[in-house]
């Protein structure tokens, strides 16, 4: 169990569609760790610039996708575009609490008092409560709470909480039947949660 509740690896990439459904590929054949940094550092798979960006992003998205089953990883491999998406972002949300909580503590506020667009001000507030829960927060340098904020946006807008990350107007978000009905037959009843705002 980590010591800080919040990780800011999330800086690593965003939902990253193309890149997941190769790693997710690789997991449901069950290839061994050698075959798998064979993929990600000789082959790059991924198409990083070098080997060291290759496997910081296939560290932050295979994390994210051991938070579930083949079956999960299936979606984001052979699923549409959409559903694909949004089982990535159901894997981002499990794995970085950062990104739940501002889903949790601030966009959803954002949905219930009918804004229409997602302000940048909220970003350093936010952070600010997050500084009150976990000390290491307060350690983080502006520049890396500022990819920490782009690496949200841009999950939002991909995801379709937000029209894209320069206006950031507020969209209205429908949970997928399919991925609704895999989370509740697995419980993950605050993930569902976070996922069906306001």
């Amino acid at each position: 169990m980590p010591d800080s509740l919040y990780s800011a690896d999330i800086t690593a990439g965003s939902l990253k569609l193309r890149e997941s459904r190769l790693i997710a590929g690789l997991l449901i054949d069950g290839v061994s760790e050698k075959v798998f940094r064979q993929a990600i550092v000789e082959r790059n798979i991924l198409q990083a610039r070098i080997p060291s960006t290759a496997v910081r992003l296939a560290r932050l998205i295979k994390g994210r996708l051991l938070g579930f089953d083949s079956d999960l990883w299936r979606m984001v491999r052979d699923g549409e575009k959409a559903l694909a998406t949004q089982a990535l972002l159901a894997a981002a949300i499990k794995h970085s609490a950062l990104l739940r909580d501002f889903i949790d503590l601030c966009l959803r506020d954002e949905y219930r008092l009918l804004h229409t667009e997602l302000s940048k001000l909220l970003w350093p507030a936010f952070l600010e409560g997050c500084a009150a829960r976990d000390i290491g927060v307060s350690k983080w340098s502006e520049s890396t709470r500022r990819r920490l904020r782009s690496s949200v946006f841009d999950v939002l807008a991909q995801a379709g909480f937000l029209s894209d990350t320069r206006k950031r107007h507020l969209q209205n978000f429908v949970l997928l039947p399919e991925l609704r009905s895999y989370l509740a037959a697995r419980s993950e009843h605050k993930l569902l949660n976070c996922l069906q705002l306001p």
